[in-house]
């Protein structure tokens, strides 16, 4: 037994080690921190967040002189998100989505769900395969024509890329036999990865053929139910994107090939906008032209204000379906009287991807992205000095701030960066922080050794450079709102 023991000894020791010493592995996969014992020599702790780690491969960042890439570029958002690292392109109106995009559409992802669930919607996901059966039922097989992406499995059985989900959603619900009244509104909704046979992608994220999409179903008791539901998703619409601080426009607007009996987008008015928009500066009356004569000028709302044309980028889009879909696949409830009813239906979505896109679009600089405050990959960004210089010895004050911001103000953990290239000049660092766009910039220079230390602090936003104390900074910082 003694000499077992003996050789069994070693691999335990070993792997007590391993797990008391070694780091782990944390959801995102990043290596988190060993949980050991500090020596009593280490003069400062070290940050978790260092943009040298930060996977932002160098020639992504220099779109502007790479010849392949450039003649692909065709609005000033595509060109700051592929130098930024954000993007990368893969194949026609398809992208590389990388980590600090990520973090962003993660932070619009909770943002939507907080909206979402004030309204009583419920997650869930649907299967982005979708049965050619679902689509020639509602005769939208046919009728989508070449954008839907098409194709058979091993048996010659026809499915098709879900670009949206009214088939699959009313069958789900429709199988549900018991459905009372009384569960009634029911909002389900989801926020998954859409495909469209576009037949030119252009403009990076704003048209492509893969592409990120919130869209929710609502199912009503009566035709008045349906329309204030309508009008609780619209609301909830104009609160997000005033949350995100984006001033969106709410137009009447075509049912297309969706279908229903009314209509709405949200656009966010640019240059670069495909849909083109009448205003009047008189009322709150907006349409997209395709609803009206494009020649109109007078305003069929007040009657007195002119239309004015202008362009936007649609980033949302409501419909009041009726019985289109509840009918043909027979979604019902029981009503007040335990009679069978066919339920009354809406559909609304907004485009995750393109949310972002178009808020860089209409937001930023020619030289940097501008991210609405919320959705900013990292809201800090700290810069100690350059290795060498007259002033290094600051470089452990710039460590141990972003230790003490990510103490003091909980909600900003993980949200604060150091900018660990110290070979780089302060100056050079300066420039890769606007064009990823954090939106407050600390440098941590002389005036951080100074008897009262003060620390450079730049808001990206308002272009506006602040010396503040470290009381003054914490201050600011802890009035950051985060998501």
């Amino acid at each position: 037994m003694e000499p077992i023991m003996n050789r069994i000894w070693p691999s335990v020791f070993q792997r007590l080690y391993r797990t008391a010493v070694l780091p782990r592995r944390n959801h995102s996969g990043c290596a988190e921190q060993a949980t050991v014992p500090a020596s009593t020599n280490s003069k400062h702790i070290k940050p978790t967040l260092l943009v040298s780690r930060l996977y932002q491969p160098s020639n992504l960042r220099d779109v502007g002189q790479d010849s392949r890439l450039q003649g692909e570029v065709t609005c000033k958002s595509q060109r700051l998100m592929q130098q930024a690292g954000l993007i990368h392109p893969s194949n026609p109106g398809c992208y590389y989505y990388l980590p600090a995009l990520v973090r962003s559409m993660e932070k619009l992802v909770r943002v939507i769900d907080q909206e979402m669930h004030g309204i009583g919607g419920q997650k869930l996901d649907m299967p982005s395969l979708c049965s050619a059966d679902l689509w020639k039922t509602s005769e939208r097989w046919d009728l989508m024509g070449k954008e839907l992406f098409r194709l058979k499995d091993r048996h010659g059985a026809d499915y098709c890329l879900g670009p949206t989900h009214e088939e699959a959603v009313t069958t789900l619900v429709a199988h549900q036999t018991t459905l009372s009244y009384r569960r009634l509104p029911l909002l389900l909704y989801q926020i998954t990865r859409k495909f469209r046979d576009e037949p030119k992608p252009k403009y990076g994220l704003l048209r492509g053929r893969e592409f990120y999409m919130k869209d929710m179903y609502s199912f009503d008791a009566s035709e008045e139910a349906a329309y204030q539901t309508y009008e609780s998703v619209c609301q909830a619409y104009t609160g997000l994107f005033a949350r995100l601080g984006l001033r969106c426009v709410q137009v009447q607007a075509d049912t297309g090939n969706i279908g229903g009996k009314l209509s709405h987008e949200f656009q966010l008015p640019a240059d670069i906008g495909e849909d083109r928009l009448l205003v009047c500066g008189n009322c709150s009356f907006s349409a997209n032209v395709e609803t009206m004569s494009s020649d109109r000028t007078d305003c069929p709302q007040c009657k007195t204000g002119t239309l004015v044309e202008s362009k936007g980028i649609e980033v949302g889009h409501t419909f009041y379906l009726g019985k289109k879909y509840s009918h043909i696949f027979n979604a019902t409830f029981s009503n007040a009287q335990n009679k069978s009813s066919v339920a009354e239906m809406g559909c609304y979505g907004l485009g995750v991807t393109r949310i972002l896109a178009a808020a860089i679009e209409v937001l930023s600089t020619e030289e940097g992205i501008r991210w609405p405050g919320l959705l900013a990959p990292y809201q800090v960004c700290v810069l100690p000095p350059k290795k060498g210089s007259k002033v290094d010895d600051a470089a452990v004050l710039a460590e141990e701030l972003v230790h003490t911001l990510g103490e003091t103000g909980p909600h900003l953990r993980g949200e604060v960066v150091l900018d660990d290239r110290t070979q780089m000049t302060i100056g050079k660092r300066l420039k890769d922080a606007n064009r990823l766009g954090y939106p407050y910039v600390v440098v941590v220079g002389q005036g951080a050794l100074e008897e009262t230390p003060r620390f450079e602090v730049i808001c990206q936003e308002t272009g506006e450079t602040m010396f503040l104390s470290k009381d003054e900074l914490l201050n600011l910082l802890g009035r950051v709102k985060t998501v």
